[in-house]
């Protein structure tokens, strides 16, 4: 079974964000970057399927900053290969035109089970899977929290549902699986481990035309507006208490 597995790089969360100029996107120039959480979990559910049924693994992204280290860092986790593809684009693709990008190198590839995250904190809406699913006319499973090889020509799939429910599916291969959680917590890997495959090739595969977007523009970006913060009630227990009831009655949120 050969298995790529789709890297991105997001923006960290944890630092400050700011708008950039065009008030269109976040500024880039100097915020963190970090593998995509999902991602993440991509890449260890795709070693596992290495670990146990002997599957190859390809970890692929689209070429960008930071992007060699993070392939390198996903072959010290054990993937077997890494692949990164030019797109000559100046700005970060939504996520259809990725997928229109990635399809190619993906078929080159010759894949038999492509996984990616299920979303990005900017692909809220988990699209790259559907969208990569639509131009290789294969299956597509969302929400995915664990895989196993069902012989040489389909995986078991568990998909999460909501009241902590799950299902068990059988995919036929090739298939797109966007994944929620790896069947473990991915795995620690040591300085060791990440000086060893600083050395590791990184092959280039020039990306197919994505021609232009038909997919929704974002036109305008807006910070929350914010509140006037909490109010710190001092005193003793029976005062600070005292002053709570007053607010909720002030509120009509206690009964008469």
């Amino acid at each position: 079974m050969r298995v790529v597995v789709l890297l991105r790089l997001v923006p960290d969360l944890t630092e400050e964000l700011e708008i950039d100029e065009s008030g269109t996107d976040i500024d880039r120039e100097w915020i963190g970057i970090k593998l995509n959480e999902f991602d993440d979990h991509a890449l260890e559910e795709a070693v596992l399927l290495k670990e146990g049924a002997g599957a190859t693994v390809t970890a692929l992204a689209l070429d960008g900053e930071g992007v060699d280290r993070m392939l390198q860092s996903a072959i010290a986790r054990g993937a077997d290969a890494a692949v990164k593809v030019e797109h000559g684009m100046e700005h970060v693709p939504d996520q259809r035109t990725a997928a229109a990008i990635l399809a190619g190198a993906i078929r080159e590839l010759g894949a038999d089970l492509i996984l990616t995250g299920v979303q990005t904190p900017e692909d809220v809406f988990g699209q790259l899977a559907p969208f990569l699913a639509a131009h290789l006319d294969a299956p597509t499973v969302n929400a995915v929290g664990g895989v196993s090889a069902d012989g040489d020509a389909a995986v078991n799939v568990r998909q999460e549902y909501s009241g902590g429910m799950s299902a068990i599916l059988s995919v036929t291969l090739p298939a797109v699986l966007g994944i929620q959680t790896a069947s473990q917590p991915p795995r620690y890997v040591s300085g060791s481990k990440l000086r060893q495959a600083m050395s590791a090739e990184i092959r280039t595969i020039a990306g197919a035309e994505a021609g232009a977007s038909t997919g929704a523009e974002i036109t305008g970006l807006q910070e929350p507006e914010r509140g006037d913060g909490a109010t710190m009630f001092e005193g003793d227990a029976e005062t600070v208490a005292g002053r709570i009831v007053d607010v909720l009655n002030e509120r009509g949120l206690l009964g008469g």
